[in-house]
Parts: structure tokens; C-alpha cells; sequence
């Protein structure tokens, strides 16, 4: 009798206990060029806080059309402009946004291939002109890089060259398609570009014509771990993630 009394006696005091927390899964949308950087920081932030990150990556422009369709999750990374006006539709916490970084446009070569002179804009503009295919983001994609491309050709007179043999990607990295031989040349973030085997970035565009895009994340409104995606927003802000950024071929936002 006593053995048995003891026993319950455990499994109430057991019961009354206070039980650790589920962990929490944190969904995060991103845009492509800032997703190298979450895929670095996540490992250390789960073995710390013990949560599980599911990363979801697009352009900029699908996302939005996402969220604005009603899909549910808990932080997103976009673009400042894409960020506020999701948060005046009520779809993000208004107030939430935090800049993380800014990432500029480079050119890309398959490996072993003559790198270009590109460090004037004239030079660039040969560049384009002499190459026999030029790959970026397709415009109508919503890619931030691709948009500005089309916008470069236009402002440089070189569009209609440019235009034949432009190989327009839907979406992810431009460079995997240099590697494969698909184009001569490519142009996209320099955070694009880096994790690419088989490609050399050439470098970054000539400052006068240079695209600097800035990602800033910003809470789901609807979100189911709010508590966990304000932690890791603290921790993709903090000063850790800066030396990441830089092996990534980004800046913190600020600089």
C-alpha cells in the first residue's frame, strides 16, 4: 500500500510540475539574395534557443503577391518599400521592420573564362555589347536585381542590343546558369553570385550606376510564433551577423 501511495504521490507531483516548452517552428519568408545569410545564421540560433526555422525563398514581388493572398507565417525578409506597404495593409505588425542589410549588383563569368573590364561604365557597356549572351533576373519575376537591370539597358541606350540575346531567369541564381554554359555573362547580387561553383565574379558594377538593394524584415501579423521570429529578428539585426553578411557579399544595412 505504501509503495503504491508513493507512487501516486510522484505522478501528481509530476503532473503538477511545470513542463518545458514545444519547441517552436518559425516559418520565415525571404527574398533570394538574403537567404545565404539565414541559412548561415540559422544552425547557431536553433542549437541556442532550441526553435526550428523553415525558410521559404522567393523574389521579393511573389512574396508579396503571397502574403497578400493570405498565406500565414512569421517573419518575413523583403525590401523596405515591400515591407511598409505590407504592414498598411495590416498583413505585417505595424512598426516591426528592422533594415538587415544592403547587397549590390555584380557581373558574373563561367570559370576560367576572360573576365571583362567593367570598371567604367563605358567599359561595361562593351561588355555587354561584346558578349554573345547576357543573363539576369526576368523583370515581370519581381526580382529587385532583374527590375533594375532592365532599367540600366534602357538608361545606357543598350537595351535593343541587349534585348536578342538576354536570357531572362524566372528566378534563383543567375550565376548557376553561367556555370552550366547557358550565358556568357550574367548580372545579379553579388550574394547570388558568391556561393556559385564553377563561375568568377568579375565584381561589382562601376559605382555610378551601382544598385545598392537594402532587405528588411518585418513580423506576420497573423503569425503563430510571434515570441520565437522576434527573437531571431534580434538575432539577424545583432552584431553576429554582421562578419556572416560580409562572407556573403553583403553590408549591414547601415553602412
Amino acid at each position: 500500500m505504501r509503495t503504491m501511495l508513493v507512487g501516486l504521490a510522484m505522478v501528481l507531483i509530476g503532473a503538477g510540475a511545470p513542463q518545458p516548452a514545444a519547441a517552436a517552428e518559425i516559418k520565415v519568408l525571404t527574398a533570394g539574395a538574403f537567404k545565404q545569410v539565414l541559412l548561415a545564421l540559422v544552425p547557431d540560433f536553433e542549437r541556442t534557443s532550441g526553435n526550428k526555422v523553415i525558410v521559404d525563398n522567393d523574389t521579393v514581388g511573389a512574396l508579396t503577391k503571397r502574403i497578400e493572398g493570405g498565406e500565414t507565417f512569421d517573419l518575413a525578409v523583403l525590401t523596405p518599400a515591400a515591407v511598409d506597404a505590407l504592414a498598411s495593409k495590416g498583413k505585417l505588425v505595424a512598426g516591426s521592420r528592422a533594415n538587415l542589410a544592403r547587397v549590390g549588383v555584380g557581373v558574373v563569368v563561367k570559370e576560367g573564362a576572360a573576365k571583362p573590364d567593367i570598371g567604367s561604365v563605358d567599359a561595361f557597356k562593351r561588355a555587354l555589347l561584346a558578349a554573345k549572351s547576357v543573363a539576369y533576373i526576368d523583370p515581370a519575376a519581381g526580382g529587385s536585381s532583374g527590375i533594375y537591370v532592365a532599367g540600366l539597358l534602357d538608361k545606357l541606350g543598350i537595351a535593343a542590343e541587349v534585348k536578342p540575346k538576354a536570357k531572362l531567369i524566372p528566378g534563383g541564381a543567375v550565376a548557376e546558369h553561367v556555370a552550366r554554359g547557358e550565358a556568357e555573362l550574367g548580372i545579379h547580387q553579388i550574394s547570388e553570385i558568391l556561393p556559385v561553383k564553377g563561375v568568377t565574379l568579375v565584381g561589382p558594377l562601376p559605382a555610378e550606376i551601382q544598385n545598392y538593394t537594402v532587405y528588411a524584415a518585418g513580423l506576420g501579423a497573423q503569425a503563430k510564433e510571434s515570441d520565437a521570429a522576434k527573437a531571431l529578428l534580434k538575432a539577424l539585426s545583432g552584431p553576429a551577423a554582421a562578419e556572416v553578411l560580409k562572407s556573403k557579399g553583403m553590408e549591414p544595412a547601415g553602412s
